[in-house]
């Protein structure tokens, strides 16, 4: 059963937490509100599911505490940086707030990241553009990682590549972050670590073979995860692959050309674009059609004794709103990876909700 904790208490657990590790305050601040955030939505495999891994890049010095990122390309409207592996939250935190700050002028603005640590989950990056007014559209790759195969190949080729988009609403926002494979390499490993099967068949073994163990994926010899759209319709998902990567790496001038990638671990290549409702029109007129659109979608017909259809980001930002109240439920494995980490950093855990 998941533990519930308060939401203030637990952002100042994983701050303490990363200043402890050597991070400046602000900058753990932020890492702790990303991740936290994750988990107020309900992305459990990629919020504070993700502190142990960022602290230990920390410790061992693949993340760069310190410093900023070098400025590749400017043009206002559209910028493109090296992070070289500074925290991932933090450095896409801080594209983020620059865009905000040009969109006013520009209506659109866009850039590219490279070499950024790993950057958790997108959707944890969309409630400041909602509250602000603003629609962002997200993707990441990771250049040194192959887990995904291209539809009908059984050698893994891509990443995960997740795709995000958000948008603000009257009543509540669009918001979605999908992976373009089946599953999320997230949920194979807790499959895993949990001596389950998954839900259905989503990887293939080193063979070619379609399975739902997620022993398959890590192997020996490794296999894959079929891209979205499974054995069916994965054409689609690999589609999308490839573009999120030409999102991300290539405009973003790195990635899969370059022998040095290899070695970046879970560095990721990063692609988010700002965009002003206001600039095309008004933003009273944008959610009107947004709400017509979520009408149209939760008023759907559905079998008889079924629930109602959902709209991308309807729970989510429901569940986020209950959790802000009653506290925040972590997956039950969370605290017992950070927990040691507390120990050894001198941080104590927050107690538990009753």
């Amino acid at each position: 059963m998941s533990a519930r904790y308060d939401h203030v208490e637990l952002h100042e657990f994983a701050t303490r937490l990363f200043q402890a590790a050597g991070l400046a305050p602000e900058r753990a601040a932020v890492l702790a509100e990303v991740f936290l955030e994750a988990d107020l939505m309900g992305f459990t495999t990629h919020g504070m599911n993700r502190v142990a891994s960022n602290l230990q890049w920390l410790l061992d010095g693949d993340s760069r505490g310190e410093g900023e990122p070098a400025v590749l390309a400017d043009r206002g409207a559209v910028f493109n940086w090296d992070a070289n592996f500074l925290p991932g939250p933090w450095v896409v935190s801080q594209a983020l707030e620059t865009a905000l700050a040009r969109v006013p002028e520009h209506g659109v603005v866009t850039a590219t990241l490279r070499r950024s640590q790993h950057i958790a989950c997108l959707a944890a990056y969309c409630p400041r553009v909602i509250e602000a007014g603003y629609m962002v559209l997200m993707t990441c790759s990771t250049p040194s990682e192959r887990t995904v195969s291209a539809f009908g190949g059984s050698e893994a080729l891509f990443s995960a590549n997740p795709l995000a988009m958000a948008a603000p609403g009257e009543d509540y926002p669009l918001l979605f972050d999908i992976s373009m494979s089946i599953t999320a390499g997230g949920y194979v490993a807790r499959a895993r670590r949990e001596g389950e099967r998954l839900p259905e068949p989503c990887l293939k073994d080193a063979a070619g073979n379609i399975t739902d163990d997620p022993a398959a994926l890590e192997g020996p010899p490794p296999g894959s995860i079929m891209p979205l759209g499974g054995a069916g319709h994965g054409y689609k998902g690999a589609a999308l692959s490839i573009a999120t990567e030409v999102l991300s790496m290539a405009l973003g001038g790195y990635g899969r050309d370059d022998e040095q990638s290899s070695g970046d671990g879970e560095a990721n290549s990063v692609f988010l674009q700002v965009i002003d409702p206001a600039a095309f029109g008004s933003l009273e007129a944008f959610k009107r059609q947004l709400q017509a659109l979520q009408a149209l979608v939760t008023g759907s017909a559905v079998p008889e004794g079924a629930p109602p259809v959902r709209f991308p980001g309807q729970r989510a930002w429901q569940l986020r709103s209950e959790q802000l109240r009653h506290g925040v439920a972590l997956y039950p494995t969370i605290m017992q990876d950070i927990a040691p980490w507390a120990r050894q950093l001198g941080v104590t855990v927050p107690a538990e909700l009753p």
